[in-house]
């Protein structure tokens, strides 16, 4: 393993820590202080501790070797455990509304002090793990992803600090289920967008934000690329990307083929961070030529002679 992945793994344990922490502390202090914003708000901090286990998990089933059963590794476990996570997390996201509809009509008393108190201990935790991830945000995408869901719980941990003021002063225990629902939408929408990319992965779908008809044109830009046909792209998983085509080898440059074919593979990889590649290389012309020509006549009569 890398120098570079060591440290990275090293930030996201901390990151891991300082989240858990932080979920213990909201669930804890939501059920002593009968809030509910702290316990919606701990579903979005389970949402984001799992997104960094998974950007962790990410990192050690890369290093993990391909098995004759497995040619690919254990990378797909990573899509399988966002499509449960995100399922589940959605069906908590249906039980904080449904909590936060009857508070909304009949407001239970906040012990809103320590509920604030919570909340910033929250907020610091957040702060501290995104402090942790940024360095390694800016060239891991990862990383980046887990930073951001990190940054989104200090957001949340605002909002519920700023209504644990409110009903400290005011006793407007009403804020309570309104920042609950708030929060709701936030986890519900999280929820939904794991499960779709899980699902849009799994399906082989082309991976978000890669423009397919960009992949062919630079691909045909190649020198000695005539055409490119039986173009796929997909995901293994959210970091490993895989690409199949023939490509079709202009005839003056037949002889340039395994040079064409490593120039479009660094191509790939440097411009998409496509890493995976498997192309066929032909030569549609030559094919036209009298002497391929004869041959493959002579095959088929061949063939329809013994039939």
């Amino acid at each position: 393993m890398q120098e570079a992945d060591r440290n990275t793994i090293a930030r996201l344990k901390w990151a891991i820590v300082l989240t858990a922490v932080t979920l213990i502390a909201e669930i804890i202090g939501g059920i002593w202080t009968n809030s509910l914003a702290l316990l919606s708000d701990a579903a979005h901090v389970f949402l984001d501790l799992f997104a960094l286990i998974l950007s962790l998990a990410a990192i050690r089933l890369a290093s993990l070797a391909p098995t004759e059963t497995r040619t690919f590794g254990w990378h797909r476990a990573e899509i399988f455990a966002s499509l449960i996570n995100g399922v589940t997390i959605f069906l908590i996201a249906v039980g904080i509304f449904y909590e936060a509809g009857g508070r909304l009509f009949r407001p239970e008393a906040v012990n809103s002090l320590p509920m604030f108190l919570i909340a910033v201990i929250g907020l610091a935790m957040n702060l501290l793990a995104a402090y942790v991830l940024q360095h390694h945000s800016k060239h891991d995408l990862n990383v980046r992803s887990a930073f951001l869901h990190v940054l989104g719980d200090a957001a949340a941990s605002i909002g519920v600090i700023i209504g644990g003021v409110i009903m400290y002063y005011y006793q407007w225990y009403v804020l309570d289920a309104v920042i609950s629902m708030g929060i709701g939408c936030v986890v519900s929408r999280g929820a939904w967008r794991v499960t779709r990319e899980a699902f849009h992965i799994l399906m082989e779908g082309v991976p978000g934000g890669l423009d397919v008809s960009h992949v062919l044109k630079s691909m045909r830009g190649i020198e000695g690329v005539k055409d490119i046909h039986q173009l796929n792209v997909w995901a293994i998983c959210s970091h490993v990307i895989a690409l199949s085509a023939h490509v079709d080898i202009q005839e003056q440059s037949k002889k340039r083929q395994a040079e064409i074919i490593h120039a479009i593979e660094h191509m790939l990889r440097d411009k998409f961070f496509i890493t995976h590649t498997t192309l066929q290389a032909h030569c549609a012309d030559c094919a036209a030529v009298p002497v391929i020509r004869e041959l493959n006549h002579a095959l088929n009569h061949h063939h329809h002679h013994r039939h």
